[in-house]
């Protein structure tokens, strides 16, 4: 296990100060405001400790509503909003300076049998252990460029195999613009069997690619275009059991962007072609002169 993902595993180890009350960090990284998919994470895993073991994630509901200051830690508030025979809802607030910065709503749900169905077909894309590795592509893209060695040779948590262009790709090439991408990942060391712990997994690595969608569409890409975004809200369905450090095949496309918004959807599957987890997400995309 790397120390990224060793780094990830602690940060979700969130320190409960009172009754539903918990307390997370963010690393200690020079960055600006704490990653979106973090504060879902950290959010899911209060939500995760105030229900019993027998109930699962089955969906969540979430709007980032100011940024986050990685400098101070993340105090976060879980309200029982109702325990029925099969559901238990919760709320979660994230708040920083005395205000929110973040809001969950969160479904669990017994197992139960009933109907199955599956529409979505996996795409059709290359075996992950045929791909080159994220940070091989961007090295091949930008050299041993001084600016860009170090944040690209980092150790990260995921190992992400992209089975479609980068954003920084279609942006030097516009034959490359597309408004999906496909992306393998997996968190490369065996982790616990807990559910909660690869659903809270898929929560983090949700929020990294989605966004970029919408860029892929444009030939935008950060640190190259003058572009400013943030994910506004993010939804997700977890529809039955997988873990975290098996390949999971993130599919994603944007089917609309306008008037500074654009709108992602992602579906991932098991390496099988079973669907397991379902994502919305709008980001603001603003063009900057």
């Amino acid at each position: 296990m790397n120390e990224a993902l060793k780094e990830l595993l602690d940060l979700l180890d969130l320190e409960q100060i009172e009754l539903d009350i918990f307390r997370g960090r963010s690393p200690e990284e020079r960055i600006q405001r704490v990653f979106g998919g973090q504060v879902a994470a950290q959010a899911l895993v209060a939500a995760g400790r105030t229900v019993t073991a027998d109930r699962f994630v089955h969906s969540l509901h979430a709007y980032f509503i100011r940024p986050g200051d990685p400098s101070i830690p993340i105090v976060y508030n879980v309200e029982r909003v109702r325990d029925g025979r099969s559901f238990s809802t919760r709320r979660v607030q994230a708040i920083q300076h005395g205000k929110a910065i973040f809001t969950m709503s969160v479904s669990f749900h017994i197992a139960e049998e009933g109907v199955e169905h599956q529409a979505s077909v996996m795409p059709v894309v290359p075996a992950p252990e045929t791909l080159p590795t994220f940070q091989d592509r961007m090295f091949d893209l930008v050299g041993d460029h001084p600016e860009f060695r170090d944040w690209i040779s980092r150790p990260r948590p995921v190992d992400a195999r992209y089975a479609s262009p980068l954003t920084w790709e279609a942006h030097n090439d516009p034959s490359l613009r597309s408004a999906e991408t496909n992306v393998w990942f997996r968190y490369d060391a065996e982790l616990p069997d807990d559910p909660l712990l690869h659903v809270v997994l898929a929560a983090y690595a949700s929020d990294f690619t989605l966004v970029d969608t919408i860029l892929l569409a444009h030939g935008m890409a950060w640190g190259v275009s003058n572009v400013m975004g943030a994910s506004l809200d993010h939804a997700m369905w977890f529809h039955g059991p997988f873990r975290a450090d098996d390949w999971l095949l993130y599919a994603q496309e944007s089917p609309w962007s306008a008037g500074a918004r654009g709108l992602a959807r992602g579906e991932m599957f098991t390496a099988s072609g079973d669907l397991v987890v379902s994502v919305v997400q709008e980001a603001m995309i603003r063009p900057l002169r």
